[in-house]
């Protein structure tokens, strides 16, 4: 097939949330999109009525031969990939101390090294074309920690890290990253696709167990609108100045600035403590 000339989008984690709701946006106004999700029978609907820029393709980002698989599939249909949207991802809760390390890990796979993997099977194909978006969900929790959820922060903020090196090594060739930081929508987030260990010990009870309890409750009532953060994320790539993070929702916004002010305090109050670890001037 002849390279489109319209956007070719590749998103993971289609069958729910954010993944789906951009499909539709990036479908309805005509651009392409690659949709996958790790049953493709929960996204064949989204290809209906778009026999030419719909791709459906079943993608679980733990598995590296399904991505290379995907992304020639995706660069075989339509010549190219302009944006990749890692969206795929689950939270976990757990008090730290008992976690479970299968579960860690396997949140770990899908948050942290499908995205790396993602990124390393799409970068080659950018880099010749001398242009791209590379578009990582992360979320509030990238930036600011809670109880009940200190796994999946990790590799949040894991992403975070990532994302700010790779903009860095990126940009000169045109490429640009873009950090998607939610608060709470209403996705599925905090309903079928979190996974949980309960709490065991007394200890943790008031702090880990009534935010378990609380973000369950509070599933499907979030203030966010996952159609309306998707139109945001469409608005934020079509702008000519790159920006490297994307909070969406009030409640993003407000912790992450009280975050960054509690971080200022933070280092002027240990400044003479951090400043007396250098050799002094005389000495270097």
């Amino acid at each position: 097939m002849a390279m489109t000339t319209d956007p070719v989008w590749f998103i993971t984690g289609c069958s729910t949330g954010f993944g789906r709701e951009l499909a539709k946006l990036i479908l309805g106004r005509g651009w392409n999109a690659v949709i996958t999700a790790r049953n493709v029978d929960q996204i064949r609907d989204l290809t209906e009525g778009y026999p030419d820029t719909a791709l459906a393709i079943a993608l679980d980002v733990t598995q590296n031969d399904q991505i290379t698989a995907a992304v020639a599939k995706a660069q075989e249909t339509f010549g190219k990939i302009d944006v990749l949207v890692n969206n795929a991802g689950y939270g976990y809760f757990s008090s730290i101390e008992e976690g479970e390390d299968a579960k860690i890990r396997a949140q770990f796979d899908t948050n942290f090294f499908g995205l790396v993997n993602m990124i390393q099977a799409v970068l080659p194909g950018m880099r010749q074309q001398r242009r791209g978006h590379i578009i990582n969900f992360s979320s509030i929790g990238g930036l600011v920690g809670f109880t009940a959820t200190g796994f999946y922060h990790a590799t949040k903020f894991a992403v975070e890290g990532l994302s700010e090196s790779l903009s860095k090594e990126v940009g000169p060739l045109g490429i640009r990253v873009l950090v998607v930081e939610p608060g709470p929508f209403r996705t599925d987030w905090a309903g079928r696709s979190t996974s949980r260990t309960p709490v065991t010990i007394d200890d943790y009870r008031e702090s880990v167990g009534k935010r378990m309890d609380a973000s369950l409750a509070g599933s499907g009532k979030q203030k966010g609108d996952p159609v309306r953060g998707c139109e945001a994320i469409i608005e934020a790539v079509e702008r000519d100045t790159p920006h490297l993070r994307l909070l969406l929702g009030e409640m993003a916004y407000k912790l992450a600035t009280e975050k960054v002010d509690a971080m200022r305090v933070n280092f002027e109050a240990l400044k003479t403590v951090s400043l007396g670890a250098d050799f002094p001037d005389d000495e270097q």
